[in-house]
């Protein structure tokens, strides 16, 4: 595969912390602009980042992510602009897209695969795409030395658990709580559980997300789980900004107390 998000979980590991995950919507509020805070997030201490990809029927977003999302759409953001900020992101960080798959088959899957590893990607992750249903993009992403990362629920089986685990690289993305995503007063009590039993099926890494909004949480899921996966949070600094400073600034304090986070400091 990629590298790239292997080496972070080595070192992250022999740091003996979780690893912490920033998304952002590509194009949000514009595409200089989620740029900018890509590299303001990694700055305060992001380790890998999820660049969104802007789509018109986001079924497992919130409220937050919908509204950047339409915001970025409307503003034009296309496919070859969400790449140019992975490009821009993973000059530093690890970067892997975020994405409905409906985007992917219309531009090509090989296609999309050979651009995301051009820009400099490390993989995807499809929220809507399960293994067995994704032949094409396993073999795309294995051609141009992808991570495929699948999602994993409280409702999986036992058994679905051990076959996402085995079809997917990098890490395997653990929904803490069923629903659509968002930031929420409390960590999902179903994510423990859900790690456990991944546990139980693999070695690999496993990262949770839905829910986490600050440092406090962050660090209740970095005691289980090996990366905190934040989103909703992150994007509201941006949306609910009263200027573009005023988000960088905003994006910039919320990472730096989500990494004491995870490092046990809070």
């Amino acid at each position: 595969m990629s590298g790239r998000i292997d080496e972070l979980f080595a070192r992250t590991r022999a740091e003996g912390r979780a690893a912490l995950v920033g998304y952002l919507p590509a194009g949000f509020p514009t595409k200089q602009q989620s740029i900018a805070a890509v590299e303001a997030m990694v700055a305060a201490g992001v380790d890998l980042v999820e660049v969104g990809l802007p789509y018109s029927d986001p079924v497992m977003d919130g409220p937050v992510i919908q509204a950047a999302a339409d915001t970025a759409l409307a503003a034009g953001t296309r496919i070859a602009d969400v790449l140019d900020i992975v490009r821009a992101a993973s000059a530093v960080a690890p970067t892997v897209i975020m994405t409905y798959w409906n985007p992917v088959e219309r531009y090509g899957v090989d296609r999309f695969a050979a651009a995301l590893a051009e820009a400099g990607g490390s993989g995807l992750i499809t929220p809507d795409l399960i293994p067995d249903e994704g032949a094409e993009w396993i073999a795309a992403a294995d051609a141009h030395g992808l991570d495929k990362i699948f999602l994993v629920a409280p409702s999986s089986t036992d058994e679905r658990l051990a076959m996402t685990a085995e079809a997917a690289s990098g890490f395997i993305y653990a929904t803490a709580v069923m629903g659509v995503t968002g930031a929420r007063e409390q960590t999902s009590n179903l994510a423990p559980e859900l790690v456990a039993r991944l546990r139980r099926v693999t070695d690999k890494p496993v990262g949770v997300g839905l829910g986490v909004s600050n440092g406090v949480q962050a660090r209740e899921v970095a005691e289980f789980a090996d990366a905190v996966i934040v989103g909703s949070a992150l994007v509201r600094c941006l949306l609910e900004a009263e200027d573009d400073a005023a988000g960088i600034a905003a994006i910039s304090t919320l990472a730096e107390d989500l990494r004491a986070g995870v490092e046990g400091k809070i």
